[in-house]
């Protein structure tokens, strides 16, 4: 095995871990081998490619590295925050709720996998190993990409930091790095503990991956409320402290600079400068205290539950029957569904957009009338931002085809289907009706409330669109019988198509507004649009074949 030049540098601690009562020695053994397997690991923001392009063998090696790159071009955008000035809540407020944004989502992502490793207990435990350092193993091991992570978004920024605010500057923002790390990954432990701790089996994998999802879309909103927790008055960025910010992390340690450089002494700042560093060592002694339950309680992921067959009624066989006209299309949407609602890879990846298109559309709308008053905006036309949530149509169209199962894609093979529209046509339906249309009817609902029924055709005539704008979308992307491909497939070649994509909702969107210029012209709108959607979808799933 290689080795690595991370474990070189742990050589110098040796004699820190042989006092803490950990065998070094095992220690790094394990190390080698989990670092020597992540190679073959692909992180989810750089997906590569398959290995063999053009017959030409690519060179192993360790994808989340290679993917760095990505990660600091991230990191430069923080720079114009750094130099701002010397307002420091708020230029460090962003600048913190960035990373942590990126490094929590990437903890979530691509480490969770590593937290909660069920071999450890299976392989390392069953031999002359004690506990203490298999824990540390694991702890040093995400403890190393997180550094990586971590560096390669901060310091250029930080380093900018040091020529333009000085070496106190960024002797903080170094301390803070290392405590924010300490505070995502414990965090993310006490979350899986405490799921651990109440169930088991497959609802408690079904728990884990819906808390993954949960998380993402709560860092979103985290940091929308973030940026308007300030406010700009003549140029100036102004602060109202209120007892709410106390739980918006980053000001946590945003709050330590206003102090140190600023010499801001109010209770305000202090309190969220003790909290940054309290609660970070707080939650790690109650970490290290639960170590041994969380271990145990491991070995219930690999527990499998039985699935209960529900009993189908009949209402909604006959719902299938009038959205599915044949028995081959009905049965490509029963698999489909199936496939969305148990592949955990495939909700990871998803199920977070659908969450997104439930949200985007309001941020839009906060930010446009975030001055005005409620009856302003129920009476005018910022309902259309509900455009907004049919931009992850496109990606989910294009996610459709891969699968974490992708091998048992084989069976296609074996059916006795030569023309494969009823299958796209059974498969855009599930997804339609499955995932986008229950969002939308909850996303219809809430705009209902706030612009009032006179919407109601208005959000009619935007489901039918969106159903028109699937059919595009999938005939502007590569075919591809659906679940059939690796998710580490999952290339850069249609991002341009996804980002063209985007051009027929302006259009819908322009096309809407004009509508409502004419009298009756919202359900001439209409009629038009399901007569095209219906010659669309008739045309678009004919005779294919792949």
């Amino acid at each position: 095995m290689e080795d690595f030049k991370t474990l070189k540098v742990l050589d110098r601690f040796k004699g820190f871990f042989e006092k803490m009562g950990v065998n070094y020695p095992i220690l790094r053994k394990i190390l080698q081998a989990k670092l020597t397997m992540d190679q073959r690991r692909v992180p989810t923001i750089f997906n590569q490619s398959a290995k063999k392009k053009k017959g030409k063998e690519v060179k192993d090696g360790n994808g989340f590295l290679k993917s760095l790159w990505v990660y600091a071009l991230i990191g430069l955008f923080t720079i114009p925050f750094v130099v701002l000035g010397n307002n420091y809540m708020f230029q460090m407020s962003i600048v913190f709720g960035i990373l942590m944004f990126m490094v929590m989502t990437s903890m979530i992502s691509d480490f969770s996998s590593v937290l909660l490793d069920v071999r450890d207990r299976n392989i390392l435990q069953t031999k002359p190993i004690d506990r203490k350092t298999i824990s540390v193993a694991k702890f040093i091991h995400i403890s190393i990409y997180l550094f990586f992570l971590t560096a390669s978004i901060a310091t250029i920024p930080m380093i900018v930091g040091l020529f333009k605010q000085g070496i106190l500057f960024f002797i903080i923002a170094v301390i803070e790095l290392i405590v924010i790390n300490l505070l995502i990954v414990v965090i993310t432990a006490l979350l899986y503990i405490f799921i651990l701790r109440f169930f088991d089996g497959e609802k408690l994998k079904d728990i884990i991956n819906y808390v993954q999802i949960g998380l993402s879309l709560a860092l979103m909103i985290g940091y929308q409320v973030l940026v308007r927790s300030f406010e700009f008055m003549n140029f100036d960025i102004v602060l109202h402290p209120k007892w709410w910010h106390v739980f918006i992390i980053p000001m946590w340690y945003a709050a330590p600079f206003e102090w140190l450089l600023n010499g801001q002494t109010t209770s305000f700042f202090i309190s969220l400068s003790i909290l940054a560093l309290v609660v970070p060592l707080l939650t790690f002694i109650i970490y290290l205290r639960l170590v041994p339950a969380f271990e145990r309680n491991l070995q219930k992921l690999s527990a499998q539950s039985k699935n209960k067959v529900k009993k189908r009624s009949s209402w909604r066989e006959w719902l299938l029957s009038l959205i599915c006209r044949t028995k081959e299309e009905r049965a490509f949407y029963r698999f489909t569904s199936l496939m969305m609602k148990q592949e955990r890879d495939f909700k990871l990846k998803v199920y977070p957009s659908l969450g997104f298109s439930f949200v985007i559309p309001f941020i839009f709308i906060f930010s446009t009338f975030r001055d005005g008053s409620f009856k302003e905006l129920s009476a005018g036309k910022s309902f259309l931002t509900i455009y907004f949530s049919m931009i992850i149509i496109p990606t989910i169209v294009m996610m459709l085809r891969y699968s974490g199962k992708y091998k048992g894609a084989w069976i296609y093979k074996t059916l006795p289907v030569k023309n494969y529209s009823t299958l796209y046509k059974g498969t855009l339906k599930a997804f339609l009706v499955k995932l986008y249309t229950p969002v939308y009817l909850l996303l219809s609902i809430v705009f209902i409330i706030i612009f009032g029924v006179r919407i109601i055709p208005d959000l009619v005539l935007v489901l039918i669109n969106s159903f028109l704008y699937t059919m595009i979308c999938f005939l502007s992307l590569k075919k591809a019988i659906p679940f059939s491909e690796a998710f580490e497939t999952v290339g850069q070649s249609e991002g341009w198509k996804i980002f063209l994509l985007f051009i027929p909702i302006a259009i819908f969107a322009g096309l809407h507004l004009f509508s409502l210029t004419m009298p009756l012209g919202i359900y001439i709108m209409i009629v038009i649009s399901f007569i095209v959607n219906f010659i669309v979808w008739r045309i678009g799933t004919s005779n294919i074949r792949v």
